[in-house]
């Protein structure tokens, strides 16, 4: 099982959008458009999108310690703890910095699984295949005999592509926009009994 962390394993999309509208106002952009994009995709390619001219390594660790230091205000959804204390092959690919996930898994008591794919780990984020295709590797599994969970347009186009079986939470976007999902599921505990997991 390959998960993502943000708005699957963990509740942060609060802490996320202040964090984006913040930095979009600081820029004179549109926040809320921003903020609309903004979920499963890694944050320096937001940044260069939206900010050409700015230094993406000054704005990354704005961005990244303004979120660390909000860690306290994320929580675990039901069923996470379930998820990654289970007995097969468990990662997270995330498109988080490392130290703003192991802020997040710490702040939430989730342990760290023993392969965590961070956005700092791969040349190419979400929407790309790559981060699920390392977290295959390093679990040694068979891309095509892996389950992704998601919640983001990108994350599941990035399972999809990476030719894993997809299932969608739709806890930060519409239903309507999950449609490539395999399957999508109202929440992260539907979607482990619908996989036969224990919540």
């Amino acid at each position: 099982m390959l998960s993502d962390l943000d708005g699957v394993l963990i509740d942060s999309g609060a802490v996320v959008a202040d964090t984006w509208r913040t930095w979009a106002t600081r820029h004179g952009l549109d926040a809320e458009a921003i903020v609309a994009g903004c979920h499963g995709r890694p944050g320096a390619e937001l940044v260069a999108e939206h900010a050409p001219e700015a230094d993406v390594g000054t704005e990354m660790r704005w961005l990244e310690q303004v979120e660390i230091d909000a860690a306290g205000r994320v929580r675990a959804f039901a069923g996470a703890a379930e998820l990654l204390a289970s007995d097969g092959p468990v990662a997270i690919v995330t498109s988080c910095t490392a130290p703003l996930a192991f802020a997040r898994l710490a702040a939430t008591g989730l342990p760290v699984p023993a392969v965590l794919v961070t956005a700092d780990r791969v040349p190419r984020g979400k929407p790309a295949p790559d981060p699920y295709l390392m977290a295959a590797r390093e679990l040694g599994v068979d891309p095509a005999d892996c389950a992704v969970l998601e919640d983001a347009p990108a994350g599941v186009a990035a399972g999809r592509a990476a030719g894993m079986t997809v299932h969608a939470i739709a806890s930060t976007h519409e239903r309507t926009l999950l449609g490539d999902a395999h399957e999508v599921h109202a929440d992260l505990a539907a979607a482990l009994a619908a996989l036969g997991l224990p919540t």
